[in-house]
């Protein structure tokens, strides 16, 4: 026997499911909704948590994505700090650690993902940031004071945002990481070398093409151990080396699951009654082909149509998601696949500081990079669903 029995339950309690609720309201105006979150914190924005909240532009209770009171007129009944431990596809049924049991009709998967850990000696010392919640944020904002030093292990999206988050708010930062520039996976090797290049104008120490191999505490502070012989003291050890895909609850109920839970053009999972939305998601992107994406504008519009889906619209998902950062003066909007291995264009108004990169791959534009130029997502979105073969050279210009 279950305890509560609702018409829409949504595990999970970020950006794509709170876009989730929005999706189902707009074509279930009275089915009850249940949302079902680990954290204690209603849904909120992440990009600020190393953004917009350690420039002072927005407060935390900026980065919550509705008022306390949506939740209740819209009928949504919110259980956060409640971690769901199983799932019964055949019986409709969930159950949490407390043993509550939950029947639904339609259910969504908004399960996000999980810092990967350091494997090292010492990489779960107590203290030790693995940067991805709210809570981090206020944990490591409360001990980041000016003139402390910060090790940030990582040369990611995370581990670059919040380099120069620290760095910015007076600390003496020091970055390690195992590629030789920053954000390798996504930025070419001659924008990825002037952007690190600024860094160190910045006064980041950084070490390229080298990893961490032990960590110690003495006394207050860290001591990092690397793999070329190096040893960094810092008060501080962040890491941001990307997050694995919270699959286990899928896939231990059978649903079809591998670079994260699998679904169909209509989002829905290996059983018709369980959706899948978010960074836990791999879904066939238009145009694109399959993929799993880890940005705001992906668990924002996946959310929003996977609830819409949930309650009848049975709509194909044929959006091609952006993504954005900031990096001291550095700004981009990026959408489709910018990978650094596909061929680039760069068509620069300043070389490595304004201008588009283009991403191609058997003659095609795959993906744009909109360095310093904002507003230009929909066009580069355009060139990228054309998916014409194109003159690499004709594409300077494209985008102004």
């Amino acid at each position: 026997m279950t305890d509560h029995s609702t018409s829409y339950i949504v595990v999970g309690a970020g950006l794509a499911a709170a876009s989730a609720v929005e999706g189902i309201r707009q074509h279930d105006q009275g089915g009850s909704i249940l949302l079902i979150g680990a954290e204690l914190d209603p849904p909120y924005d992440r990009p600020p948590l190393s953004k917009q909240l350690w420039s002072g532009t927005k407060q935390i209770e900026d980065i919550f994505l509705r008022d306390p009171a949506f939740y209740a007129q819209h009928g949504v009944e919110l259980r956060l700090g409640t971690e769901v431990v199983a799932l019964d596809p055949a019986a409709h049924v969930l159950r949490d650690s407390s043993g509550a049991s939950y029947r639904y009709k339609k259910l969504l998967l908004a399960t996000g993902g999980t810092p990967r850990r350091l494997d090292v000696p010492g990489g779960e010392l107590e203290g030790l940031c693995y940067f991805r919640t709210v809570e981090d944020y206020r944990r490591l904002r409360s001990t980041a004071s000016e003139g402390k030093s910060a090790l940030v292990i990582g040369g990611g999206f995370i581990g670059s945002e919040i380099a120069a988050a620290l760095r910015s708010s007076g600390l003496t930062v020091t970055m390690v990481f195992p590629g030789q520039w920053l954000v390798s996976r996504v930025f070419p090797e001659s924008l990825g070398r002037a952007l690190t290049a600024q860094y160190r104008a910045k006064g980041v120490e950084i070490m390229a093409g080298d990893t961490p191999i032990a960590i110690e505490r003495d006394g207050d502070q860290y001591r990092t151990r690397t793999h070329a012989g190096r040893q960094v003291a810092s008060d501080l050890l962040v890491v941001g080396i990307g997050i694995a895909p919270n699959t286990a609850l899928a896939q231990n109920a059978g649903l079809e699951t591998g670079n994260g839970v699998i679904v169909n053009q209509f989002l829905q999972t290996s059983n018709r009654d369980i959706y899948a939305a978010g960074d836990v998601a791999y879904f066939p992107e238009a145009v694109l082909g399959p993929r799993r994406i880890e940005h705001w504008d992906n668990a924002l519009n996946l959310g929003r149509h996977a609830g819409r889906n949930m309650a009848g619209a049975d709509e194909p998902f044929a959006h091609i998601p952006f993504f954005f950062s900031d990096l001291f003066e550095f700004g981009y909007e990026a959408v489709g696949d910018t990978d650094s291995r596909h061929e680039t264009l760069a068509d620069w108004q300043e070389a490595n500081k304004t201008g588009v990169v283009y991403y191609i791959q058997d003659g095609r534009v795959r993906g744009a990079m909109m360095c310093n130029l904002f507003g230009k997502v929909d066009i580069a979105r355009g060139l990228i669903q054309r998916a014409e073969r194109v003159n690499v050279q004709d594409l300077r210009g494209a985008i102004r």
